[in-house]
């Protein structure tokens, strides 16, 4: 499998992600990674590596996009910008995947610019695995890709996300949810009341109507769908809260438990961007290399698994709604 990596992208990057494409090269034959970034400065941090050069190479881009720029500005102006580069590699078929540490808005905007988005999505969500109670995880979908969202895209990422939990996690008729507060179907804003109606409207789709933000854990449903900015909040506060129990614990004598390995995101890597015409998939922006291998790992798994074309087929199953 051909994985290209966004090597500037990150609040670690170059070294970080070298050192986690660089593992995941030298475990198994048939993976090829392509650093993509600025030649001279990756060829510098490959210098202390013993690799394969047919296996791992660079491909020069000479631009960076920054957090604080405009990601659809940024995507126009800088045409040799890595995470452009990494895209259009996806798109001409010279990789099979991408992955970014960088700016999450702009690896949107070039996944919708260059690899264009699949009939029937109108924004591309980001889909994270929450472990539970149950041992299992429930994905949780949006978490950052589109702050507002109307009620027919949140039926979409309903549907994404179903595709998602049964190809990855094998999970038979996966129980979609609508994140919410409160379990009665007339509680939440006019979206969310609306969007409710929608998912009860789909037959393709297992809905057991709303969940509240304590059940997320529970193991009560298999997909969690909410819009981009709560999802995203949500997500960035049990990293915190995960933090602040771990020093808690450790602050009071340790020993942590094992299952805090559970909540650590580094152990997931990255999670995909669905709903675009290619494999791209998104890490979090202080991952260090441990997350940049299990993020190579998520894609070669989604390439393998054929997630691209599951999630075309299940859209064409869809029934029209009126939203």
């Amino acid at each position: 499998m051909r994985i290209a990596v966004d090597a500037m992208g990150g609040d670690h990057a170059p070294v970080e992600i070298v050192a986690g494409a660089v593992k995941w090269v030298a475990e198994e034959e048939g993976r090829q990674a392509f650093l993509v970034g600025q030649e001279e400065l990756l060829k510098q941090e490959l210098k202390p590596y013993s690799y394969d050069p047919s296996r791992l190479s660079v491909i020069n881009a000479s631009e960076i996009i920054a957090m604080e720029e405009s990601p659809a500005t940024a995507i126009r102006r800088k045409k040799d910008a890595s995470i452009v580069v990494a895209n259009r590699m996806l798109k001409e078929k010279k990789a099979d995947a991408i992955l970014s540490c960088g700016s999450t808005g702009a690896q949107m905007a070039a996944a919708i610019f260059i690899l264009g988005r699949m009939e029937g999505i109108e924004r591309p969500p980001i889909v994270a695995s929450i472990p539970n109670m149950a041992g299992a995880y429930t994905l949780l979908i949006d978490v950052g890709a589109n702050v507002d969202c109307k009620p027919r895209q949140l039926l979409q990422f309903a549907l994404l996300g179903k595709t998602y939990a049964s190809i990855i996690y094998g999970v038979e008729q996966p129980r979609v949810a609508l994140l919410n507060n409160g379990e009665e179907e007339s509680k939440g804003n006019s979206a969310i009341v609306e969007t409710y109606a929608l998912l009860r409207q789909q037959p393709g789709i297992n809905f057991t109507g709303n969940i509240e933000g304590r059940d997320i854990f529970t193991g009560k449903s298999d997909v969690i769908v909410c819009d981009g900015f709560t999802g995203n909040v949500l997500l960035k506060t049990m990293e915190g809260m995960a933090l602040f129990i771990a020093k808690g614990i450790l602050d009071a004598g340790g020993p942590l438990p094992a299952f805090f390995q559970r909540l650590d995101y580094t152990q997931t890597g990255g999670a995909p961007l669905l709903g675009v015409n290619g494999l791209s998939i998104v890490c979090h922006g202080s991952s260090k290399r441990e997350a940049v291998y299990n993020g190579l790992k998520i894609a070669e798994d989604c390439y393998n698994k054929n997630i691209i074309e599951m999630q075309q087929l299940e859209l064409s199953k869809a029934v029209e709604t009126e939203a």
